[in-house]
């Protein structure tokens, strides 16, 4: 046994929502899932060498927030459709088709195809719980495996472990999976980056704002710092898709503040950007949100955030 197979169902799913199937979105309850799992495989020195996931919308947002929470990007998630509604053969194939030197393979998937692949791989090893139900959502197994995964027959492998998300603890360790501190969610989510985008119309600056999420206040783009980004690059891509705008973010900061969210305090680091593409209308995400150009000294009198305000004024002086 060399290799090893992670085996990891989507989160709970929302059938509240009126779409098909493949777009099905994750319920809270799912994220909060997959990301236990991903802080317990970090926990364990278990972070994958491959992900490869169902490219449906609950399976997929399973594998990125699992690997979030392990501490990495998503760039390297890899898309299969063959695992959407996949059977055993199908499955098979897709581990067959792995690199060879991948030694931690984790595939993120459907049930019933997961656990026909589990009780296929793992045969005598594989003991049903109680409540009859292998693999429920966000369920992780480890399988100990052969290293030719081409050449796999039934029983070749040895269960590990099963894993469930609600035995795990529910709040989540800070500053890192060994931290001490508990928080309400992921350590990542509590660095922040945020952008003051601008141009020069006529030669004086102007400052494009934004309405938040519910459109109570006027904003500028701010997220979470994603793992495997910069906080410059992570603001970028928060400001293509809050504000449909692109551009130029610079490598130094105005400066930072610190909010209160999630039960504990988030650190944003604010760069200016300058802009130098507006997306069209209907190809901008949030479009629903609004955007306009305004005067510095709008901006800073009625952003939402008041330690924007120096910062504004510091971005217009050096303009």
């Amino acid at each position: 046994m060399t290799r090893e197979l992670l085996l990891l169902r989507h989160g709970k799913s929302d059938w509240s929502v009126g779409v098909d199937d493949y777009h099905r979105p994750l319920k809270d309850r799912g994220k909060r899932g997959a990301q236990r799992i991903g802080v317990w495989l970090a926990q364990q020195r278990m972070v994958p060498d491959l992900i490869v996931t169902s490219p449906a919308e609950r399976a997929l947002v399973t594998a990125q927030k699992a690997c979030k929470a392990m501490g990495y990007g998503d760039q390297g998630i890899h898309k299969d459709k063959r695992i959407y509604a996949a059977g055993l053969d199908d499955l098979l194939e897709v581990l067959g088709d792995c690199p060879q030197d991948a030694s931690r393979v984790m595939l993120v998937g459907h049930n019933p195809g997961m656990e026909e692949l589990l009780a296929w791989l793992a045969g005598d090893t594989v003991a049903v719980p109680e409540d009859g139900k292998l693999m429920p959502t966000a369920t992780l197994a480890r399988l100990l495996m052969p290293a030719d995964w081409q050449a796999l027959t039934e029983g070749c492998a040895r269960l590990d472990t099963i894993i469930r998300p609600n035995t795990l603890p529910e709040k989540f360790p800070y500053p890192g999976p060994d931290g001490k501190e508990l928080r309400d969610r992921p350590a990542y989510y509590y660095t922040q980056s945020s952008v003051i985008p601008y141009r020069l119309r006529d030669g004086k600056p102007e400052i494009l704002v934004i309405a938040s999420s519910k459109k109570h206040h006027l904003v500028v783009p701010k997220g979470i710092k994603d793992p495997g980004l910069s906080p410059q690059e992570s603001a970028a891509r928060e400001a293509l898709e809050e504000a449909g705008v692109e551009g130029e973010v610079a490598d130094t900061a105005l400066g930072s503040y610190i909010c209160e969210k999630w039960g504990a305090t988030c650190t944003v680091a604010v760069y200016p950007m300058k802009v130098t593409r507006l997306i069209p209308e209907d190809e901008w995400e949030e479009r629903h949100r609004g955007r306009q150009w305004v005067s510095p000294e709008k901006a800073a009198r009625e952003l939402k955030q008041k330690e924007l305000r120096p910062l504004v004024k510091k971005l217009e002086a050096t303009l």
